[in-house]
């Protein structure tokens, strides 16, 4: 099992990329980088390409709606290049809320858009031919009839470094998950609970990798939460650092009848809590809203507890298929970042 990490991208950034030497050499092995209605993520991740050495980039995600599908192949290949094969293309749909609110762009068909971006993505890795792409969403190049000028079929003009990028997809909506076993490398879930991942997600899963290519391997997992290791009630305690976030995707993520996340709380279990957050949340409570987020819920997507309770945690997880423990580290009596990424790296083993 890998170790990953998501970038703060809401604070100092440059900070943080200096931070990241640190986890790098601590033995962090893939960090995220995440484009919401910030920075554009890109920059950041060139910025990273030329300050690390060995520790993996990748984006979680990039929109698939604000960019091309053939930019988001050059933008990847590019990136492979500047890590020198270190680097990995999450892609996600995002949400209505920024994809039509900052954006604007319609917000429309974001499974079939999906498999498209991908399908031109490994042509355009693979450098074979000219590109030619003739799909519901894309139509590459033009067709002559409404070409302004006479259509021509191009390849990229460099080399890739690889010709398969690994391209992992944020998922959490049943048909989503079942495209993501399908056809992506590796799967990017939120809110993962270990325990209950195959209730939620066992029969699309199964689904999707009864059609996958066997070339493509076993589908690679990011999941994870806080983590915090050591002894006491103080340790414990910092699982609490994530109700602000919770309570803002199940409650504040989208509008009522169109939040995926309320919709996976749902799933859980947790119907009458989901439905009270989503009211106290978007008629301004927030505080009432993170006090009825569940603490079981809180307790199954983090890491923190004594190391043998980590290491139960990390059995969990694996156990539920993931293959890279994404964690955010908090530091707490007296441990650095660093300090609790090597920790966790040798309860692994």
């Amino acid at each position: 099992m890998k170790i990953s990490a998501m970038l703060n991208y809401s604070g100092d950034i440059k900070k943080a990329a200096a931070e990241l030497a640190q986890l790098e050499n601590a033995g962090l092995d893939l960090i995220w980088v995440a484009e919401a209605y910030g920075f554009d993520s890109v920059s950041v991740m060139g910025y990273l390409a030329a300050i690390t050495n060995k520790v993996e980039i990748g984006s979680a995600i990039l929109p698939i709606y604000s960019r091309t599908p053939t930019l988001l192949a050059m933008t990847a290949a590019g990136l492979d290049s500047m890590t020198d094969g270190r680097f990995h293309l999450g892609l996600g749909a995002s949400g209505p809320q920024v994809i039509e609110g900052f954006h604007g762009v319609k917000y429309t068909d974001p499974l079939g858009r999906t498999r498209e971006i991908i399908e031109v993505c490994r042509e355009v890795w693979k450098r074979e031919a000219p590109l030619e792409h003739h799909g519901k969403h894309y139509d590459i190049p033009l067709p002559a009839d409404v070409a302004s000028v006479p259509p021509k079929a191009l390849k990229i003009i460099q080399h890739p470094v690889r010709s398969d990028i690994p391209t992992w997809i944020a998922a959490i909506g049943e048909k989503n998950v079942e495209l993501t076993a399908e056809v992506a490398n590796g799967w990017i879930p939120i809110l993962f609970v270990p325990e209950k991942a195959h209730l939620v997600w066992g029969n699309s899963l199964a689904a999707g990798k009864a059609k996958r290519d066997a070339s493509l391997g076993e589908l690679q997992i990011t999941a994870g939460g806080i983590l915090s290791i050591g002894e006491g009630e103080d340790v414990v305690a910092l699982r609490q650092l994530g109700r602000s976030m919770v309570a803002l995707y199940v409650g504040g993520m989208g509008a009522k009848g169109k939040n995926f996340y309320n919709t996976l709380a749902c799933r859980y279990g947790y119907e009458e809590e989901a439905a009270e957050i989503q009211d106290l949340y978007l008629s301004g409570k927030k505080r009432e809203a993170e006090a009825l987020v569940p603490d079981e819920l809180l307790e199954l997507t983090s890491l923190c507890g004594s190391p043998a309770y980590i290491k139960d945690r990390i059995a969990a997880f694996a156990e539920a298929g993931v293959t890279h423990l994404q964690v955010a580290p908090v530091p707490v009596g007296g441990k650095t970042g660093p300090q609790l990424i090597s920790e966790l790296k040798e309860l692994i083993g």
